[in-house]
Parts: C-alpha cells; structure tokens; sequence
C-alpha cells in the first residue's frame, strides 16, 4: 500500500483557487433590489411595479445565493474561529434577503440593512484574503 500512498499531502482552503468568491457578487444583486424597490415606489404603473416586484424577488433570492456559497464554501473553521460573529453576520445577512426582509417589502431601508451586512461581510472576506 505504501507504494500507492500519496508522497505529498495538500490540503486545499477552497474548492477552487479563491479568485472566484467574491462578496460583490452579493452586493450586486442587493443594489439591485434597493433599485427595484426605488423604482416601484415612484411608478404609478400597475404593469411595472408588478415587473418591479417580480425582479426584486428573483434577485433577493440571488443574494441568499451568493451569500450562502461564501458561508459553505469560502469559510472555513478557522475564519470562524478568527471572526466568532460570522455564523450570525450571515444568518443575519440571509434573512435580510427572505421572506422576512426583502422579498417581505419593498421598503429601501431593509435593503440597505442588507447592503450593511454584506459589507461587513466583504471587510470580513478581504481580511482574509490578506492573511
């Protein structure tokens, strides 16, 4: 067996070299929803605020996305260890981006809550790039 065994052991932090997480992929989808929200509160179309809606949802549901890949897939125990409120900053972020934050409303000022987490996120994510 030993002629079979590994001569090197490597251990990998990501699934893929870690160019593809990135937090603005998040940040992104939530400037859009606030977008969306702004824009259907200043319509007076039935038509548009129903599209308006529509897309709003679709991208709070992108949001959760972005943000749980980086929560399952970028962060591993010892970030956590590093940054002990980052289980909550992302249970807090998620929800933001439900039922019972943006996909609930069409108020801006959950979205920029949202915005708010996803930037202490990405503080979170870029010091540990540089580590």
């Amino acid at each position: 067996m030993q002629l079979f065994a590994p001569k090197t052991v490597i251990s990998a932090h990501c699934d893929l070299p870690c160019g593809i997480y990135d937090p603005a992929q998040a940040r992104l989808e939530a400037e859009s929803v606030k977008a969306c929200m702004e824009k259907y509160a200043a319509s007076d179309d039935v038509t548009f605020k129903a599209r308006a809606l529509g897309i709003k949802e679709e991208r709070s549901s992108l949001v959760k996305h972005h943000l749980w890949v980086l929560w399952t897939d970028y962060f591993k125990p010892p970030h956590f260890e590093a940054y002990p409120n980052l289980h909550q900053l992302f249970n807090d972020a998620t929800k933001l981006a439900g039922a019972a934050g943006t996909k609930g409303t069409v108020d801006p000022s959950v979205a920029d809550q949202l915005l708010a987490k996803i930037d202490e996120i990405a503080e979170i994510f870029w010091a540990t790039k540089k580590a």
